[in-house]
């Protein structure tokens, strides 16, 4: 059941919660960065092994949205 329900709308919705409170944290750039490379290198690991692989879309969904919060982060320096 909970495989069920984080391969769907939970599993973007969990780190989308975290990572908008770090956000409010005021974390570097550099903090960003590993937090994207950590999510894209879990990614990797967890899709090959077997009972990790139904729970991937969660390291993802970090790397995905931290990779977002960096883009916000450079336009706002930016602007």
């Amino acid at each position: 059941m909970l495989q069920r329900a984080l391969g769907s709308g939970w599993g973007v919705l969990i780190p989308g919660i975290v990572l908008a409170a770090l956000g409010f944290a005021g974390l570097s750039a550099e903090t960003w960065r590993g937090l994207i490379v950590t999510g894209l290198l879990l990614s990797c690991a967890m899709i090959w092994h077997r009972q990790w692989r139904h729970f991937v879309l969660l390291p993802s969904a970090i790397a995905v949205i931290s990779g977002m919060m960096l883009v916000m982060m450079n336009l706002k320096l930016m602007g």
